[in-house]
């Protein structure tokens, strides 16, 4: 009788083995953990569908970035949600507004972790959408210095990183413009180069409170069935200035995430969204799926689709595990 010259299986036979030949390695390093911070003192209110994850006041989102540190997790990222919102979104930009108090009030408790600040105006408008509208109508080109001027309180404040995540064209390019204009050569723009117009992103939007009131993102965000336009985003925004690039979401998208990883020669990240979050969450709490496993399976697929860097809402627990 035959037997196989190859045999996979002998490097599967303990554990020590299995971790010696291991392709794709998971760190606390790899995660960015991001936080939803609000007006007001001692809140921590929890967020319904997603377990675990609060709106924090500064002084818990200061505790949670400590946390955060002494665990290995290098950065956090921040979402402000204001008392007040309006139609043009004055309080994403505000000098006093939330997310920049809490940039000042994290770099100055944790010097050391780096704060990205998403910019995006649709947590700071009263009508939810990422930009100023004409009629109904999200107005590229009137949100661009909105944008920019964010972009440069936030690094202002201390931001490390700024992060635009509304896809309006020619975004990279007028926040590098005024960073520069405002002597802030040196802070990076990790863009949301591919981000699709996904139905997971329920959760976040109840946790920023931004829900559009009319209407959807889909004429400004990507859509789900298109791949070769992802790469077109990517050259665009590498060509206006961007010194990272992110897919999101993630486990839908991996397929991108590799061709992106493919095509680029700077950092590639990926946000593991809320939606892919309360999933797994919700399956554990049912008993239907062992949920660290299935948590550290999803983290481990992301890195080794081509993230360099991964968001995401498991950033404490898995590191933790780690």
């Amino acid at each position: 009788m035959a037997f196989p010259i190859h045999r996979p299986r002998r490097l599967r036979r303990s554990a020590v083995l299995r971790d010696m030949v291991r392709e794709t390695t998971l760190e606390p390093s790899d995660f960015i953990y991001p936080l939803f911070v609000v007006d007001g003192r001692d809140v921590r209110r929890p967020i319904a569908s997603m377990p675990g994850i609060f709106n924090l006041s500064i002084e818990h989102a200061v505790a949670e970035a400590k946390q955060a540190k002494a665990l290995g997790v290098p950065s956090v990222i921040l979402f402000g949600i204001p008392d007040q919102k309006d139609g043009r979104g004055t309080q994403g930009y505000a000098r006093d507004g939330i997310v920049q108090r809490a940039i000042r009030a994290i770099k100055e408790a944790v010097p050391e972790l780096q704060v990205i600040a998403d910019v995006c105006l649709c947590e700071y408008t009263d009508h939810g959408h990422c930009g100023v509208l004409e009629g109904d109508h999200v107005a590229n080109d009137a949100t661009l210095p909105l944008l920019a001027q964010m972009a440069v309180t936030c690094a202002q404040a201390g931001a490390d990183i700024i992060a635009p995540s509304d896809m309006m064209d020619g975004r990279i390019a007028a926040l590098r413009r005024s960073m520069d204009e405002a002597h802030l050569v040196d802070t990076p723009i990790l863009s949301y180069a591919v981000k699709y117009a996904s139905g997971f992103y329920g959760p976040f939007r109840e946790a920023a409170q931004s829900t559009p009131q009319f209407g959807d993102r889909r004429g400004y965000q990507m859509d789900p069935a298109n791949a070769r336009e992802a790469l077109k985003e990517l050259r665009l925004d590498l060509d206006e200035g961007a010194d990272m690039v992110m897919v999101k979401p993630a486990l839908s998208y991996l397929d991108i995430i590799h061709r992106v990883k493919e095509h680029c020669q700077v950092p590639v990240v990926a946000y593991n969204v809320s939606g892919e979050y309360a999933m797994v969450k919700a399956a554990a709490q049912n008993g239907w799926v062992d949920g660290n496993r299935v948590m550290m399976e999803i983290l481990t697929s992301i890195k080794r689709a081509g993230a360099d860097l991964i968001i995401t809402y498991h950033a404490l627990e898995a590191s933790k595990l780690l």
